[in-house]
């Protein structure tokens, strides 16, 4: 369910908090504590997520059947670095237990990009993301940016190899940089999956590039095994076979916090005993941090 846009309002009085500055107990001069320069940062962002909320909303409202997916906003350092003043979103249609078949041009797995220009950007495949970073990745001089550059592009691939259920890190060690005949530079790197509930695998990237920093190109593999998923377990949770709903209840459990979304919605169609099971599973794994 995607959230509701922000009333322009909202966004006026934000902006014009932002512009205020100092506010009005701070006189010309008077140094700025850490605390409140932590605040104005903080406030900035809020209106620019504000503002990208609303540009959002308004270019799915050009996609027909973009309602019923989720939209998560993408946070990463490297992102944020790389790409200054663009945010970033995907749009993703549930896969378990019974796939959401989006409309074209819409996949499982959609990145919205908004530019700083305020236009939105649709990318939804690896081939349309690598036109993207063509295109905007800052001239990569040094190894440093060049890692920054590979970490971004592993940070996005990631959504588009997501059903919701994956986790992913991205060891320093995983980054190399080495020089090719050209001049240029040579950047691999790998998102692990994390180890949790039967996944495993990762995606390799490979960048690359020419001796003035200008990526060249930029290409994924990924290897992943999909470990336990949503089927039928929530509504086995008050099987008789005591087997039987021992195998749900361990899966669910397995599955932890991934599951949120699956439970919430099969407790909206249950008996009132079995929203009460549901209940009580969910608040385990909230306890055991699962």
């Amino acid at each position: 369910m995607r959230e509701p846009a922000v009333p322009r309002r909202t966004i006026a009085v934000m902006t014009i908090c932002v512009l205020a500055g100092l506010g009005p107990g701070l006189a010309l001069g008077e140094e700025v504590k850490p605390s409140e320069s932590r605040a104005q940062t903080a406030t900035a962002e809020a209106v620019a997520q504000a503002r990208g909320r609303e540009l959002l909303e308004r270019k799915l409202a050009t996609l027909p059947g973009a309602e019923r997916g989720r939209v998560v906003s993408i946070r990463e350092g490297s992102l944020d670095r790389v790409f200054p003043g663009y945010l970033f979103y995907v749009l993703r249609f549930r896969q378990y237990p019974v796939a959401l078949n989006p409309p074209a041009p819409l996949r499982s797995n959609n990145l919205l990009i908004v530019r700083p220009d305020d236009s939105v950007a649709l990318l939804a495949d690896p081939e349309a993301l690598e036109s993207f970073f063509r295109s905007t990745l800052p001239a990569a001089t040094t190894a440093a940016m060049a890692t920054e550059g590979a970490k971004a592009w592993l940070r996005l691939v990631e959504e588009l190899n997501q059903d919701g259920f994956l986790q992913f890190a991205v060891p320093d060690e995983s980054i190399t940089v080495a020089p090719v005949a050209s001049g240029g530079q040579r950047v691999t790197g790998e998102a692990v999956v994390v180890p949790k509930g039967g996944n495993q695998g990762g995606i390799r990237a490979v960048l690359v590039f020419d001796s003035s920093g200008a990526l060249v190109s930029a290409s994924e593999t990924a290897q992943i095994k999909h470990g336990i998923r949503p089927i039928c377990q929530a509504t086995k949770l008050l099987d008789p076979d005591l087997i039987v709903r021992g195998m749900a209840e361990q899966a669910i459990l397995v599955m932890g916090r991934a599951a949120e979304e699956y439970l919430a919605e099969q407790r909206e169609s249950a008996s009132p005993e079995l929203r009460d099971a549901i209940d009580r599973i969910w608040r385990k794994i909230v306890s055991e941090d699962r």
